[in-house]
Order: C-alpha cells, then structure tokens, then sequence
C-alpha cells in the first residue's frame, strides 16, 4: 500500500520545519544539578551536629544510595586527656539527593586508642 502525497507520519510536523530545529526548541526534562561530595559531606556534618549537640571529628564512609546519599561519620562523644581514651561514635547518617538529613543513628562506640578486630 502507498501513501498518498497529503498523508503525514507521526513525525510530521505542521511546518516543513528540519526535525532536530523543532526538538531545540521542545522544553527538555529539568536535570537537578548534582551535589558535589564536598558540599553532602559539609551538609551532614552542620545538620548533625546542630541536633546531637557534639562537632563530628571525620566522614569513614560516603556512598551513594537509590533515594541520595549515606555517610558514617565520626564524633567524639567524651573527650578525655590523653586523647587516646577518649570515647567516640560512628553515625549513620542519610541524606535525601539535595543533601538534606532524613535519619541518623548512633552505630558504633568505641575508645580512640582501640583498634577494630
């Protein structure tokens, strides 16, 4: 079967406009500017702080998840002289993909001078 002169696939467009002219001008699917792990890492050590009351020392883990980003992160929950007793904490912390926090949670304490096993 032939196509008359007057039929138009769905491609076809009012104009005899090119095609790659009027796929510029259709409005592209807004992309979210990505966070830099600088700026996550920055974000979930300020939120942290501001609600267990402690300054986090260090980040030991950062990964990316389906829903935005997990970090451990390390604070000292009772500083002691020498430093080497002092007692410290590893929290799981989540942040949604703009890099503000969802959940925390204490995972682990354990003394500066203690290795892990």
């Amino acid at each position: 079967m032939t196509r008359s002169a007057h039929s138009k696939n769905a491609d076809d467009d009012e104009s005899d406009e090119p095609r790659a002219e009027r796929r510029s001008r259709e409005p592209r699917e807004e992309r979210r500017p990505r966070v830099k792990p600088v700026v996550l890492v920055r974000k979930a050590r300020e939120q942290l702080e501001e609600l267990i009351g402690m300054e986090s020392e260090s980040i030991s883990a950062l990964n990316k998840t389906g829903d935005g980003w997990q970090l451990n992160v390390e604070v000292v929950e009772t500083p002691r002289v020498p430093d080497t007793t002092s007692i410290l904490a590893t929290y799981s912390v989540h942040l949604d993909s703009d890099g503000d926090l969802i959940g925390y949670e204490r995972v682990r304490r354990y003394s500066r001078g203690r290795l892990d096993e």
